[in-house]
This record gives C-alpha cells, structure tokens and sequence, in this order.
C-alpha cells in the first residue's frame, strides 16, 4: 500500500494487483460457464479506460472469442457527465452474434446507456455486460449488469487502465482519491564520509522535522532494554542479521512517538526494498508518503582519502584501512542501487552533488528539499 501523486491529486492504494488479477479470472470463467458450449462470443472493449482489463480477462477466457473495440468518453477530471459521445464506431457485421460488453467501470450508467443504444440496431443475438468495477450507489439506469467484478463506494479510482488527465493508466494496483498528506517525509541517503549524518542536523532544525537514525534507535532499545531491544541483541549476539520486521517495528514506535511532527528525515532505513514497501505500507496507513529519497553523491576515491584522513583522529579501525573502507562503499552501492531503482520507478528519487563545503551541500539540498 502506498500513496502516489498524479498532478495535483493524491491516490492511496486501494485494491492490489492480486486482487484485481483474482477478479478478474473469476469474471472469466463466470462468462465462458455461462454460455453455449460451442459459442464463440465478441468481447467489445470500451476504450480507454478497459484496453487493461480486456487484455487480461481475454487471458483468462479458456475459449475461442473475436475481439473489437468502441471508443466512449464521459469523465472530464474526476466527475463523470451525462454527455457521451460515441468516438470509434464498429465495422463488423455482428448479426446473429453474442456481444459481450467489457468496461472497466461503471457508475452513472450514462456510458452503458449509449452501449445499449449502439448495438440496438446491430440486429445482435444477445448482448452481455461485464464491469469489472461498479457504484451501486450513484447508478442511476435500469439497464441490467449482467457480471460484477467489485462493488465499490463513490470515490475517484485510477490505475489498471484508468486516469486522472492522462495519468495513471499504467499504475498495476487501483488507487483512490484522497487527501493531501501533512507530512514532509525525506529517506536521506550518502556513502560513508559524505557528511549524510551532519547535513541531517543542519536539515532537521532548518525544516523543524524529526531525524530518525536506525542507528541510534538500535542502540536506544538495545541499552535499555526494551522488548524490541533485546529481540534485536539476541540476533546481533548469535552473529545474524536482524530480520526486518523488528527493524520497522522500532521504526514504527520512533514515528508514533512524533505523531504531530511535521515530516521525518529517516536516515539509514530503509536499506532493502522490501523496507522501503513496508514504510510505505506504515506511512500510507496514517495517509503520509514518502516525498523523496535524497542521495548525496561523492566520488568514490575523494571519500577514501577523507575517511583515512579521519582514521588518523577517529580511532575508527575502520576508517584506517582502505579494503575496509571500500567494502563498505561496495554494501552501500549495492543497496542504494536497488533503493534508486524502487524510488526512481515512483519518481521520488533525487541526486544531489556531496562535494563541497557544508554551507554548499546545504544549500543544495535545500533546493530539492522546498519542492517536496
């Protein structure tokens, strides 16, 4: 679960790409053990919106089929109008013929209006309608639906082939419209010796946000020993990895101990992508996101040299040995690698130059954070 942005609107997640896949199939066979053992039905696809969900039902339809496409138009933003107008007409000759009508949603029923209209003069043997969506609440036809894939409430949806002016079609999940999160959530991302922990400060009073460091938490619980903290020392001392689910519980508490903060800068978490799902599953659940994950990027060589100057003060053994130092430089790309490809997929993710002095650094990030 999560929040997306689409122009000015917000969307949480609110049925899955599981789900919508098992409605889907179960719409399939509900049609094909329903008809004629040898009939060979016409699925019309009513476009744009349904060219998604056509494509997989007619995945599922174990049974030969013919398949077409009419082109309708009744939404304009995020309310549907009575006014509908027929854009792609249908050239085949459907005499005779059983017409299986595939949308993707239904609400008003001013689109299946027009269907109705359309094939009334196309001399059809019967005509079916499948929605794999429907608002039993603001339908206001006595047309009959012959297949209901979900019954939902009137709330704005997008995704799985549906829009918001042009956006969203592609998202796999069906999102709904809701409100505007209050939060500035940041993930702030740097390699060792980049100064992430300094600039953290800086950016934590400058924006009156809370910072969050995994590494402090982990050390909170473990010395006073909370529950949390003892689960965690007692991987730690058998030499494994902590699981997950204990690092996003202490997570979880840290965020609920601030639940009237402004916004949270979240600094060394998460660092595997199915952290970054369950924060945005936690943050979506409170109608927060995540705004961005800001990395900053130094080359490698001029860290090494830092990190071994700082070795000659620090007492750090690890920043005495350059191996040391570039085997942690290698875990920290392989797992930034993965965390920018999942932040650049929702288009959240956002480089900015680690060289220079404090005040520069600041300045820039300062940028990329005023616009999040």
């Amino acid at each position: 679960m999560k929040i997306t942005k689409l122009h000015d609107l917000y969307f949480k997640e609110f049925i899955s790409p599981n789900e919508i896949s098992t409605i889907v199939a179960s719409l399939a066979e509900q049609v094909k053990h329903d008809l004629p053992k040898d009939e060979v039905p016409v699925f019309i696809g009513i476009l744009n919106g349904c060219f998604v969900f056509t494509a997989d039902f007619l995945r599922q339809y174990k049974g030969n089929c013919e398949i077409s496409f009419v082109k309708l138009a009744s939404y304009e933003g995020t309310t549907s109008t009575e006014n509908v107008k027929s854009l792609i007409g249908l050239n085949e000759d459907l005499s005779g013929r059983t017409v299986i009508i595939l949308e993707d949603i239904i609400d008003t029923g001013a689109t299946l209006q027009e269907i109705h209209e359309i094939f009334a003069t196309k001399n059809i043997k019967e005509l079916k309608i499948v929605t794999l969506f429907y608002k039993p609440d603001v339908y206001r036809k006595e047309l009959h639906i012959d297949y209901i894939g979900k019954s939902i409430e009137d709330k704005f949806i997008v995704g799985y082939g549906l829009d918001y002016q042009g956006y969203g079609r592609n998202l796999p999940a069906i999102y709904q419209l809701t409100t505007q999160p209050k939060m500035k959530n940041i993930v702030l991302f740097g390699p060792p010796g980049a100064g992430k922990g300094t600039q953290a400060e800086v950016l934590r009073e400058k924006y009156n946000l809370v910072h969050i460091s995994t590494g402090e938490v982990f050390r909170f619980n473990i010395k006073n020993e909370t529950e949390l903290g003892l689960l965690a020392k007692k991987y730690i001392d058998a030499g494994d990895l902590v699981p997950d689910e204990v690092t996003i519980n202490m997570l979880k508490e840290e965020v609920n101990k601030n639940a009237n903060a402004a916004g949270f800068i979240f600094d060394g978490f998460p660092r595997t992508e199915s952290q970054a799902e369950a924060l945005d599953t936690f943050l979506a659940e409170k109608n927060e996101r995540i705004n961005g994950m800001v990395a900053l990027e130094v080359p490698e060589d001029l860290l090494v040299e830092r990190l071994l100057e700082r070795g000659k003060t620090s007492g750090r053994s690890d920043d005495m040995d350059e191996s040391k130092i570039r085997n942690r430089f290698n875990e920290y790309n392989t797992k930034t690698a993965v965390l920018k490809d999942f932040y650049e997929a929702q288009g959240t993710y956002y480089g900015v130059n680690g060289v220079g002095s404090i005040e520069e650094i600041t300045q820039r990030l300062s940028e990329v954070f005023d616009t999040l």
